[in-house]
């Protein structure tokens, strides 16, 4: 299995097939190895005639400049979406051919590489607002991150919302297990650590593993195996976080309690909450408070979760107070938690505190970010 792989039982509705119309052998390799890239398989003629229902039906449609001539000549209608493909940097005529057919744009081989890779796997997906983008990383270590990761995916479930959970920290343990699907099918980390450029939301989604859901949402989950640690590569996050924002209602990423490095800045970049998980400790609060000071360098959006109970009753308030954050909530100890974990039940799935503060933080979002 592969991102690039065609798609023959696609969980959801697959990529939407651009439409590519020339007969140099030489571009139309370029072409296919473009969308082949993005994970799209093309629908390629060279007689632009043969294509006129797909020519007003594709949502992007390539025409080298062999074959411009010939779409003037059997009149296709012009349309958004069209673009003017050539390789001679030094061709002055592609400009009035562009004009010709009627395309928004004209791209040039080779320096035309990088946009129109983004052009293909944007056309392919098709017109959709990006998710919501959920960052979740602990104030020290075992402060339940990962725990509250995984609950707002659930959470993202109940909604009925197509969710991604991306596990960015490799000594977390792996999220897939924490969910109970660690023997799932499917990419792990180690298996995108060389993905570049742009691929296309259900080219991800194809490929990774999913949380078998008694609810109609879906939730795929980007996780680490059981092998050698790797580092995420900042590429591959960036790669696996564009495609699962442009595909999702919602994206979880669980980041690593560190100093924020080039593979969490993509994610915290993306403009979403930044929940820090902080327990009601004293040496927890002054661990915290340098996180803060390193996480607001990436962010405008930090918001803390305070988690209990406190030996030294140590208020919610004052931790929020004390690191200069707003309060998200007051997270109580849940008994049974291990027990279920044991058993494989993923974290917030039965009604408790962890699932009520998951539950009011989603409904305080934005409904204008999800499409």
């Amino acid at each position: 299995m592969s991102l690039h792989d065609p798609l023959p039982e696609p969980l959801e509705a697959g990529p939407r097939r651009p439409l590519i119309i020339t007969a140099d052998p030489l571009l139309l390799d370029h072409l296919v190895r473009l969308t082949a890239a993005a994970g799209v398989e093309p629908e390629v003629a060279a007689d632009a005639g043969a294509v006129r229902r797909s020519w007003t039906t594709a949502p992007l449609v390539l025409v080298g400049s062999d074959r411009a001539a010939e779409v003037v000549r059997r009149a296709l209608p012009r349309r958004a979406g069209t673009v003017l493909v050539g390789r001679d940097q030094d061709d002055g005529d592609v400009w009035q051919q562009a004009l010709g057919i009627g395309a928004e744009q004209v791209a040039i081989f080779p320096d035309c590489e990088g946009w129109l890779a983004e052009r293909i796997a944007d056309a392919a997906d098709g017109p959709r607002a990006a998710g919501h983008t959920i960052c979740v990383v602990g104030g020290k270590g075992g402060a339940g991150a990962s725990t509250l990761a995984a609950a707002l995916a659930m959470a993202g479930l109940r909604r009925q919302w197509i969710t991604t959970l991306i596990d960015g920290d490799p000594l977390g343990g792996g999220l897939d297990l924490l969910v109970g699907e660690e023997q799932a099918d499917g990419f792990r980390w180690p298996d995108l650590a060389e993905v570049s450029g742009r691929v296309t939301a259900t080219a991800l989604r194809r490929v990774l593993p999913h949380y078998a859901s008694p609810s109609t949402g879906s939730l795929s989950i980007l996780s680490w195996d059981r092998g050698v640690v790797l580092r995420v590569p900042p590429e591959a996050m960036r790669v696996a976080l564009s495609a699962g924002r442009r595909g999702s209602d919602l994206v979880v990423v669980d980041l690593p309690r560190q100093h924020p490095d080039l593979s969490s800045e993509p994610a915290l970049a993306a403009g979403g909450p930044v929940l820090l998980v902080v327990p009601a400790e004293v040496r927890a609060v002054a661990a915290a408070q340098r996180m803060v000071a390193a996480l607001n360098e990436h962010t405008t959006d930090l918001r803390v979760v305070v988690r209990g109970p406190s030996p030294a009753k140590i208020s919610p308030q004052m931790v929020a107070s004390t690191l200069g954050l707003p309060l998200v909530g007051w997270l109580r100890p849940e008994p049974h938690r291990a027990a279920d974990q044991e058993r494989g039940e993923p974290p917030g799935v039965q009604r408790g505190p962890l699932s009520k503060l998951c539950d009011r933080f989603l409904d305080s979002l934005p409904l204008g970010a999800v499409a």
